[in-house]
């Protein structure tokens, strides 16, 4: 692994881990994909897989320099920085993108997956029996996982823990995107929306020297929650690295088969054209969560059925979507040229 040396080779991954962490906060799009697209995929996991006894022995040993060299400990810091900055900040705008201009950022991220596919696929080399198999497995997975039935919230901390652990597949699982399985499991509001608006609201107080948060048994909650759902989440992280990394070594072509077939799969979840169906009761209420907020059951998907401006609209930002992936291509491809 080399080290980042230069200013702008800082500010691009800083960028990479802001895509990432936003691509993580949409349903349906996985953080995994941005880290395949930009080229730093198997760094990734094989950095995170770095964090292991040997690490640990560094750290308590107070060996701080070892250890920061050891886990490749500026490319994750800097990504990872990326991300955190990118959950207070692109993932609010983001927020708000969604529930004013919801068809146009659905038609995006659908190119995007579109892009991602061709990105993926063009350098994999023959195709053979073996892995036309499991890139058929991968997507039946993905399309499998669109079509099931969202739980109820539950903010047991046992279970928060649980949902860290599974939310955070889609940074290391492209195509498997970690919010739609939070979805899946009723917590995606609670955790990646009332969690984080709680903690960004607790900073704002604090950095005022207000504290009267401390007696709001919500926000306390919510902070527990949050705390518990991230150390899920760094333990699922850590663990699932260890398992990419080996797959990887050992079974290299058959994992990215079924990483493109899960990514294909994904694209029913993200398909810009469809209605919420929300749950309702035995007698047709629509049934809501402790905010009041209607819980979605499912989404009827459809195709257009007659060509409106908005229809043209959502088309056009589907090929932006896929010209993003495709800059990212012909960046690579110049910057390989210019340091070759």
């Amino acid at each position: 692994m080399q080290p980042t040396e230069t200013f702008t080779d800082k500010l691009w991954l800083i960028l990479k881990g802001l895509f990432m962490g936003a691509a993580n906060k949409v349903p349906g799009v996985s953080g995994g994909v941005v880290a395949f697209v930009g080229g730093f995929y198997e760094e990734f996991i094989y950095s995170l897989q770095k964090i292991n006894k040997k690490a640990f022995a560094l750290l308590i040993n107070g060996r701080f320099k070892s250890f920061y060299k050891y886990v490749n400990g500026r490319f994750l810091s800097l990504l990872i920085l990326g991300m955190i900055v990118s959950y207070f900040s692109v993932s609010k705008i983001l927020d708000y993108l969604i529930v004013h201009y919801e068809l146009f950022v659905w038609s995006t991220f659908f190119g995007m997956i579109i892009g991602s596919i061709y990105y993926i696929a063009k350098d994999f080399g023959d195709w053979n029996r073996k892995y036309i198999g499991y890139l058929l497995c991968g997507i039946a997975a993905g399309i499998a996982i669109s079509f099931l039935e969202p739980a109820r919230e539950n903010d047991n901390l046992f279970f928060v823990f649980i949902c860290g652990i599974i939310g955070v597949s889609g940074m290391t699982l492209p195509g498997l995107s970690g919010s739609f399985i939070l979805i899946l499991l009723g917590n995606y509001v609670l955790l990646l929306v009332d969690s984080v608006n709680a903690l960004f609201d607790t900073f704002s107080e604090i950095i005022v020297a207000d504290f009267s948060f401390i007696n709001d048994p919500l926000r306390v909650r919510l902070l527990k929650v949050l705390t518990v759902f991230s150390l899920g989440s760094l333990t699922g992280l850590i663990s699932l690295s260890h398992l990419l990394a080996y797959v990887l070594k050992k079974y290299k072509k058959a994992t990215y088969a079924v990483i493109i077939g899960f990514i294909a799969g994904s694209l029913g979840v993200v398909w810009p054209w469809k209605t919420k169906v929300f749950s309702t009761n035995s007698i047709g209420e629509i049934l809501t969560d402790v905010n009041g907020r209607k819980i979605i059951a499912d989404y009827n998907r459809f195709i257009p059925s007659e060509f409106t401006t908005n229809t043209l609209i959502a088309i056009l930002f589907i090929i932006f979507g896929v010209l993003i992936v495709f800059s990212l291509d012909w960046y690579h491809k110049i910057k390989k040229k210019t340091n070759g």
